[in-house]
């Protein structure tokens, strides 16, 4: 574990993720934006053909030695997809959480002690790597909240500056490097945690087959739409410091 993950309490999580795949869509701000409470703002970037979106991204890996900092044993591995928007709150850079998919029992636990929208799925991973690069990243989700299939390839192309981003550090800072995370309870409050996590060292991913029924059921992306950009990574480490705090409570009840 890096020694960049700094302990804050006794329900730190700390975890490998494996498989790591940010895969971004770009999106209709204003669409976006019927989806936010009140107080946060889609993030909007001016693409090369000069139209203004924001961006979201499904975030898929595998949990790999996920336990406690202060319990060292058990560990467990599961996969999991987050679904997060890239907003601004207060002025600040920060991700906006719409749910996540996790393939375990344990989903039970953030679902119901802390009213997180999280889902039991079942995922399966075919991903081949040849050292850092990926020769194949295959993933297949069932589920009644967040069903999915990702078939893509690395490259040996870094992220760099991608389309919508003035430099590749904006580029990382935005897609790779939210660290402050928001979300809306089941019960209708709002609530937040933070993580944090190793530098990334992404590659810019070939897609073949992207399809996220979160996001289409959002009315964010189309059934045959293609990404903005796919980054994959071979694997990095990460701290979620735990448990979530409320900040509010929101008018709009949550029906996952």
């Amino acid at each position: 574990m890096s020694e960049a993950l700094a302990p804050r309490g006794w329900l730190d999580v700390w975890v490998t993720l494996r498989h790591y795949a940010i895969v971004t869509f770009a999106v209709l701000p204003e669409a976006l934006a019927r989806h936010l409470p009140d107080g946060f703002e889609p993030e909007v970037f001016t693409l090369t053909s000069g139209e203004q979106r924001a961006f979201v991204s499904a975030v898929s890996f595998l949990d790999v030695n996920f336990r406690l900092r202060v319990v060292p044993w058990p560990r467990f591995s599961f996969g999991q997809t987050n679904y997060r928007a890239y907003v601004l709150y207060g002025g600040q850079r920060a991700a906006w959480f719409f749910g996540t998919s996790l393939a375990t029992p344990f989903v039970l636990v953030p679902r119901y002690v802390w009213r997180m929208p999280w889902h039991h799925a079942r995922m399966q991973f075919d991903v081949d790597w040849n050292g850092d690069r990926c020769e194949r990243y295959s993933l297949k989700t069932r589920a009644r909240w967040g069903a999915a299939e990702i078939l893509a390839r690395g490259s040996d192309e870094p992220v760099g500056t991608l389309d919508g981003f003035t430099t590749a550090e904006e580029t990382a800072l935005v897609l790779t490097h939210p660290t402050d995370a928001y979300y809306r309870r089941r019960d209708g409050a709002l609530a937040t945690y933070s993580i944090a996590h190793a530098p990334l060292h992404a590659q810019r991913g070939i897609v073949e087959r992207a399809r996220f029924t979160a996001w289409e059921d959002l009315g964010l992306v189309t059934e045959h739409e293609t990404p903005h950009s796919v980054l994959l990574q071979r694997e990095t480490d990460y701290a979620i410091y735990l448990p979530p705090r409320r900040i509010g409570a929101s008018r709009e009840p949550h029906g996952t």
